[in-house]
């Protein structure tokens, strides 16, 4: 098939050799893929997320929010499934839609991703950073003043002009996202073993928190389960359900960092759908649970708070022995995720950069570690810039958007590749793909829509940034480009032969 300017797209033969490289190194077995997937979606959105949404957006009914956000997420993460068997590679949703739509659009997936990943990073340092002065304050260690642990930067007018603060940089954000990225330059193998463990560790203590919790709920606190519309769009009432689900999307983007590390897992086309689907399932039932026992041990309004699980603990005395535990439990959590999600961004500025839209620098692999260690390094200090810099809210903005329009396109994919290549060998196939991959694009184009219409006009400054390296940079040093190029100049020479 003649590939087609800025729509070309990427032959599956050519993911196919790069699946076997031996540049990444295949040490992810399905139970790590499963607790890499856990580790990079419990954390901000239980232990900060939550309580936000529930009180200004959607009461009790944050449940339903959840629920909504889950389903949404398991259309998506089948057709992710699909795909990562199929091409196996480190490009997560930028490299299927190289595959499948062409290279302009995998260039916009691919930028956006870069929002999700990077800008994440950046939000989840911000939220460890409050919980690492509030755990040294609750041990009586006051050792950081508020000067070196908050932005210096604040958003006004539309988010795109910045004041000063008063503050000199938030250091400790700064600090968990050097101490990540050098984890995650040292080597996957180290910084899935480490994920493992503080899994472990943040599951329980969210289960205890469940379990203990549920003997101190008072039902009095879920009615009315849906509060009635203030008059504002997305403050309470169905409105705002909907708004909370494409809020704490956030909560639900890690799973598909499980994609990016496809490279690097040793049975992909078994352990991927499990990695996946199986992390998927665990996160959106501790969700929904957690989110109906701290709605019930506190009315909705009290949980405005950026810790709103030590909110919901302060007022029972009975539970107060859990909240230095909790605490604990979300530095780690919030650890964990920030290595969830400096991984990916890598993989991803790797295999951009192998198909020439980045320059070769972002595709470097370390001879000794087997990391794409020159990625990981301007990953860790952009992410880092932007944690100790700016505000979370101006951070945290353009995240569940660029995912959103990554899952879509990736629905979007797969139903088109079914259509195009359906002799292609898919070691998982989406079940009941008409229904299933369709279900995918309308739920989360529902949650995008529900977001704030200031949110799509940053997206639109975002994209044009993205479009201008694209012509001035990618366009010019694709790879694929300079193939069809020299394919079309053979095919000249040897017309007039």
């Amino acid at each position: 098939m003649k590939l087609t300017g800025l729509f070309a797209t990427k032959p599956i033969d050519d993911y196919e050799t790069e699946a076997v490289s031996e540049h990444l190194v295949r040490a992810l077995g399905a139970p790590a893929l499963v607790c890499f997937g856990i580790g990079a979606v419990i954390g901000t959105g239980i232990f900060v997320l939550t309580g936000i949404a529930a009180a200004q957006h959607a009461g009790p009914a944050i449940v339903l929010a959840f629920i909504i956000a889950g389903v949404g997420s398991m259309f998506a993460g089948l057709c992710y499934s699909e795909f990562s068997t199929m091409v196996p590679v480190a490009g997560s949703a930028y490299a299927y839609s190289y595959a499948t739509l062409g290279e302009f659009i995998a260039w916009f997936v691919g930028w956006n991703l870069v929002l999700e990943y990077m800008m994440a990073c950046s939000v989840v340092s911000v939220g460890w950073s409050r919980y690492f002065v509030q755990f040294l304050h609750d041990i009586g260690a006051n050792i950081v003043p508020a000067s070196l642990a908050s932005a210096p930067l604040q958003a006004t007018g539309m988010g795109l002009q910045l004041e000063r603060t008063g503050a000199f940089l938030n250091v400790p954000a700064v600090f968990i996202v050097g101490l990540t990225t050098a984890l995650c330059y040292w080597g996957i193998k180290e910084s899935a073993f480490v994920n493992n463990i503080i899994v472990a560790v943040k599951v329980s203590i969210v289960v205890a928190v469940i379990v203990f919790g549920a003997f101190y709920i008072n039902p009095a606190h879920w009615h009315p389960f849906i509060p009635a519309n203030t008059g504002t769009y997305g403050s309470f009432g169905w409105s705002g359900v909907l708004q909370a689900a494409a809020i704490i999307f956030f909560a639900y983007i890690g799973f598909d960092a499980v994609s990016t590390v496809a490279q690097e897992a040793k049975d992909p086309a078994r352990g991927m759908p499990i990695g996946l689907l199986g992390s998927l399932s665990i996160c959106a039932v501790l969700y929904v649970l957690m989110s109906g026992v701290l709605t019930g041990l506190v009315p909705y309004s009290r949980l405005n708070d950026a810790a709103p699980v030590v909110a919901a603990l302060q007022a029972h005395p009975q539970l107060s022995w859990l909240r230095l535990w909790v605490e604990l439990g979300a530095l780690l959590g919030l650890t964990s995720v920030i290595i969830t999600l400096i991984i990916p961004q890598a993989r991803i500025w790797l295999t951009m950069s192998r198909d020439g839209l980045l320059p070769r620098v972002f595709g470097s692999v370390h001879p000794r570690f087997h990391t794409p260690h020159v990625s990981t390094v301007i990953t860790g200090v952009a992410a880092a810039t932007f944690g100790g810099l700016l505000p979370i809210g101006l951070l945290g903005e353009l995240v569940s958007i660029g995912t959103l329009i990554a899952f879509i396109v990736v629905c979007i994919g797969v139903l088109v590749l079914r259509y195009t290549r359906p002799q292609l060998k898919r070691p998982f196939r989406v079940p009941w793909i008409w229904f299933t991959a369709p279900m995918g694009v309308a739920f989360c184009g529902l949650m995008a829509y529900s977001l704030p219409n200031e949110t799509w006009w940053r997206l639109g400054v975002w994209s044009v940034i993205g479009f201008a390296i694209y012509f001035l940079y990618g366009y010019r040093n694709s790879r694929l480009r300079a193939l069809e190029t020299t394919s079309d100049r053979s095919q000249r020479v040897a017309q007039r032969g």
